[in-house]
């Protein structure tokens, strides 16, 4: 499988996403197709640089000669519309999967911004993120993911910084509004040590919109990798670095341990959740026996869930046990291949499950099944699956 994995480990902005995904493509090609848009004025140009002694690309969008640079937060006097963006874009030369791309993130800043403001969504006035060079960094990414087209995109959580930053509507702490609404659901963290803000609303709707997971490295042979530098200099190299190659066939994904230690419940209210929270869709449930304070007997509890689910899980958890606090672990997982297929014996269909990755295979019968049968034919289960040979 194709995987772009982007690390955020210094947050994401549109220029720095931009020069990173580059080192994927033929640089040239996207230059030229970059600089055939046309658009009256403007420029773009890639220029190699070195930090920390580090070899990387710096994006430079070029307005009649002269870089805009870091879009300055407090400069901009007036907005722009998200109508006047979407004729901006629509009326580049650019396949049409790009442009819907583009459109899609900017209605992504739209909504933060509408929600942030509390006003109606097409009376948003983009001020930082609409001038040209943001609008050029967002074509760019959406024109680069075309190009290299991975089958799937995942990004690490996203370091924001830590302090305050100006901007047109004034000084505002960091994570700004915007961009704090749009990494709601994304893992992200802040950098005490950095005193700036890492994370854009440019890049953090880029994310949003292209990463459909956020975690640590999967198992994968890389092909390529890119670095992508701003303008902002720290002690830590300051870069987006994103790598491309083969994932592995073997099964790696990401789930969510929920645990808490409950000793003043019965068994029959325990097994009575146990079906109730497997109802509601985690992935598994179950008990261990632990001694708690002044030692007391208990359990621990553990649900597994995947991450969409945590909501209705901790709802049923505490509807349903005495809990008043669930402790949250998110863990990398590796699974094996599996699928279902159904087969003919004597005993008329029987379902068979089949598991396959990390150099080895079985087969199995479903349990239900062969427990029907034994029952329908007064025989043991071991003689079924002694007759199945499989």
């Amino acid at each position: 499988m194709k995987t772009l994995y982007i690390e955020c480990k210094m947050g994401a902005a549109g220029d720095m996403l931009a020069a990173s995904l580059i080192e994927h493509v033929n640089e040239e090609e996207f230059v030229a197709r970059m600089n055939s848009l046309n658009i009256p004025g403007v420029s773009f140009e890639v220029e190699r640089i070195k930090k920390c002694g580090i070899t990387g690309n710096k994006a430079h969008v070029m307005i009649d000669g002269v870089e805009e640079g870091e879009h300055s937060h407090g400069d901009v006097a007036h907005g722009t519309s998200l109508d006047d963006i979407s004729v901006h874009i629509n009326g580049l030369d650019l396949p049409k999967k790009v442009k819907t791309d583009a459109l899609s993130v900017y209605n992504l800043l739209a909504e933060a911004e509408s929600e942030v403001h509390k006003t109606n969504i097409k009376d948003i006035h983009f001020h930082e993120v609409g001038t040209i060079d943001a609008i050029v960094d967002v074509v760019s990414v959406c024109l680069l993911m075309d190009m290299i087209s991975p089958d799937r995109i995942i990004a690490s959580p996203i370091n924001v910084g830590s302090g305050m930053v100006e901007c047109a509507h004034g000084i505002l702490p960091v994570p700004a509004p915007a961009t704090a609404l749009l990494l709601e659901g994304v893992p992200m963290y802040t950098d005490d040590d950095i005193n700036s803000e890492l994370c854009t609303p440019t890049g953090a709707a880029l994310i949003k919109y292209f990463a459909s997971e956020y975690r640590s490295m999967p198992v994968m042979n890389t092909k390529s990798i890119g670095y992508g530098f701003g303008t902002k200099e720290f002690k830590k190299l300051s870069c987006v670095r994103t790598f491309l190659g083969e994932e592995s066939i073997d099964g790696h994904d990401t789930v969510v341990e929920l645990r808490c230690n409950i000793d003043d419940m019965t068994g029959e209210d325990v097994g009575f959740f146990l079906e109730k929270i497997l109802e509601e869709g985690a992935l598994d449930a179950f008990t261990a026996p632990v001694y708690m304070k002044k030692n007391r007997p208990g359990i621990l509890l553990t649900v597994i869930c995947k991450e969409d689910t945590i909501d209705r899980m901790l709802q049923c958890i505490f509807q349903y046990t005495t809990t008043i606090g669930v402790r949250q672990s998110i863990c990398d997982r590796h699974i094996l291949h599996r699928e279902e297929e159904d087969i003919k014996t004597k005993y008329g269909k029987i379902r068979i499950k089949k598991v396959s990755g990390y150099g080895t295979s079985r087969v199995k019968p479903e349990y239900e099944d062969v427990k029907r049968i034994a029952n329908e034919k007064n025989i043991s289960p071991r003689e079924i699956r002694d007759d199945l040979d499989l």
